[in-house]
């Protein structure tokens, strides 16, 4: 007798909310998000995660949209199993995607309006209103169960958010960090200083193509450059000095559980070719890579040793995850949803392996 379940006895797709919100505290501005309610206990089952909102936290470039395909694939696979899940939550800060510019920036964009600090203080705000209004009682004391899946500056907002509030977040998956503490231009050998040695540049690279590459990405990257949604990174390093630091407490003063996921080399230097910047791949993979990558196994350190996994390469993908990979991002949430809610335990390499 099959144990596969027909089509009758699924929960249908939910129906996402999609909508806007007015922060009590700026009210002359909107914020666009979209919502999908946690799965409905059925008789057989109860839902652990009633009580949990997983929430994406976009980068600079890519707005709450680019979640659609993680978002449809992670929820696809969970009711085809019959498998409990969580509300979802994706949203536009301000002065991204569908939303409004932030009212308190002086100056229209691009510019340097706010900082990451502001953009957690909304957030917190943010949530706190879209829980109370998904809840059946007016008055919520406590915020949800927070699990927050990012991407580049996403993850360096998380980091903020989790230490500004302790106790909040129970897990986070990092999907290829910003290096906060980078200028992006420091990546790369400077020409121009006295201990540079034109000998040690990989073969075929000239001074003229390191030369290049600083300039597109002081350009492009540098923390001084201004942008379109406003959000500052000027002082991000002063912010966030150390990818090892600070710690971090989630519910029970014990740290949260933590992923760390970084591109995949060959595709990243491939993409950095190919699009505007035309990076020599050969530099990407001499200087960007193996310094991201270091920053990326660093991270595992805000957290407790039992709590961190990583750094896991997203095979196929480039510095936008979600975008080249739905699926692996909703592999790794269906994984990080598991460690926080039923504390299974979830094994990497040889271990896994075995």
């Amino acid at each position: 007798m099959s144990n596969q379940s027909s089509d009758k006895d699924l929960q249908p797709f939910p129906t996402p909310e999609i909508s806007s919100i007015i922060l009590e505290n700026k009210p002359s501005a909107r914020i666009h998000y979209t919502y999908y309610p946690p799965s409905k206990p059925t008789s057989n089952q109860s839902n652990p995660f009633s009580q949990t909102l997983l929430v994406f936290l976009n980068g600079l470039i890519l707005p709450r949209s680019s979640w659609a395909a993680t978002t449809s694939h992670f929820l696809k696979v969970r009711i085809s199993a019959q498998l409990p899940y969580p509300a979802l939550l994706s949203y536009d800060r301000y002065g991204q995607g569908d939303s409004d510019h932030d009212p308190d920036d002086k100056e229209p964009p691009p510019c340097h309006g706010h900082d990451v600090m502001s953009a957690a203080r909304s957030l917190r705000q943010f949530l706190l209103q879209i829980w109370k209004e998904h809840l059946e009682i007016s008055n919520p004391t406590q915020f949800p169960n927070l699990i927050f899946v990012c991407n580049s500056i996403g993850c360096a907002l998380a980091r903020l958010f989790a230490h500004t509030y302790p106790g909040t977040v129970s897990g986070l998956l990092f999907l290829d960090s910003i290096m906060a503490n980078s200028d992006f231009v420091s990546l790369w050998p400077d020409p121009d200083a006295p201990t540079f040695d034109p000998r040690t540049l990989p073969p075929g690279v000239s001074e003229k193509d390191v030369r290049d590459t600083r300039e597109n990405y002081r350009r492009m990257f540098h923390p001084s450059v201004p942008n379109a949604e406003g959000l500052s990174r000027r002082n991000l390093a002063t912010l966030l000095p150390s990818p090892s630091s600070p710690s971090l407490k989630g519910p029970g003063g014990s740290g949260p559980y933590l992923t760390v996921v970084g591109h995949d080399w060959e595709e990243f230097a491939e993409q950095s070719y190919m699009g505007s910047l035309h990076t020599p791949k050969i530099l990407t993979m001499t200087y960007a890579n193996p310094k991201w990558q270091r920053y990326n196994a660093e991270l595992l350190k805000i957290t407790d040793v039992d709590k961190a996994i990583g750094p896991v390469i997203a095979v196929g993908c480039g510095h936008f995850i979600q975008k080249d990979g739905p699926g692996f991002v909703g592999v790794e949430m269906a994984a990080l949803l598991d460690r926080v809610v039923n504390g299974v335990e979830q094994l990497r390499g040889k271990d896994a392996e075995a």
